[in-house]
């Protein structure tokens, strides 16, 4: 089945009108795209910004008359409509096309991650079969293939290690492969959890060696050797105290989803507890990395 859709250009003051009128002509569903190249990072809570120059899109059914649906968000937005197009949307299968374009890729000089449904290019290699669901982690941006690199680096056998923003599970089960003692995942996304004991059992890692919490019911006396959190800056502030204090002495830290100008201050906030090395950088995101004071 074929869609129609409804693509206005406008303002961030008017957006919210034409997202009501194209509902008010019959769209199924709307969405919003920076039409600019405007990034906003990191809203606050309850906020939903929007950008100085925004793209509207209306989904329609295929049969939509597109004169009349035309006529109607204009009745309904009180004067002409901003720039606009109709477009015909071929309907395609998502899953599977997201699916092919996701392969293999290494990261250090051991660590795959392969999608589940691909056969490994190196079977002697450390391959992290993943299919990460509805959670945020495949590898494919900077701040997860940062932590894994910094992985791949360190000895990690018969160490414990934290996973806090833990999405799919990715960082966890790879510190598992590598030979990790034990890993606790802690995210606030039930999903998450869900999808990092899915990718737990995929890998034939031992249920007894990863629990997943929700950040209420995580273990308050848990010390780890290795903390890891690819999460935003903002909540790597908000949790350093949490963070240091599930850090054992001389423990080592590794902290992603920062982008360069970020990192200054979250360097000085955990300069409080670690010795922090000189931040690593790829496409204009961070890892910081330190290990705690004795």
């Amino acid at each position: 089945m074929s869609w129609l859709q409804l693509r206005v250009d406008t303002s961030r003051e008017t957006t919210e009108a034409i997202e009501d009128a194209l509902l008010a002509a019959g769209a199924v569903s709307v969405t919003m795209e920076d039409s600019a190249d405007q990034p906003i990072l990191e809203p606050a809570v309850g906020e939903t910004p929007l950008w100085n120059q925004t793209r509207v899109t209306g989904l329609f059914n295929a049969d939509t008359d597109t004169d009349q649906a035309t006529v109607i968000a204009t009745a309904s937005f009180g004067q002409n409509l901003p720039t606009y197009r109709w477009e015909i949307l071929e309907d395609r299968d998502w899953e599977r096309e997201w699916m092919e374009n996701f392969h293999p890729m290494r990261f250090g000089q051991r660590l795959w991650i392969c999608p589940s449904w691909k056969t490994p290019p190196e079977a002697d290699a450390v391959n992290l079969m993943l299919d990460p669901g509805l959670a945020f982690g495949t590898g494919t941006h900077p701040t997860t293939a940062l932590c894994l690199e910094w992985l791949d680096g360190c000895d990690v056998t018969g160490k414990t290690v934290v996973d806090y923003g833990c999405g799919s599970g990715i960082l966890g089960i790879a510190a598992l492969l590598l030979g990790a003692k034990e890993v606790v995942a802690v995210d606030n996304d039930p999903q998450a959890l869900i999808a990092t004991l899915d990718n737990a059992k995929r890998n034939n890692i031992d249920s007894s060696k990863i629990s997943v919490y929700l950040p209420d019911d995580a273990p308050n006396d848990y010390q780890a050797d290795i903390m890891l959190a690819n999460i935003l800056a903002g909540p790597l502030g908000e949790l350093s105290p949490i963070l240091s204090k599930m850090t054992h002495s001389n423990g080592l830290l590794a902290l992603s989803g920062i982008i360069s100008s970020q990192s200054a201050g979250l360097l000085e906030i955990y300069q409080q507890w670690f010795d922090m090395d000189k931040p690593v950088l790829q496409d204009e995101w961070v890892r910081l990395t330190g290990k705690k004071h004795p």
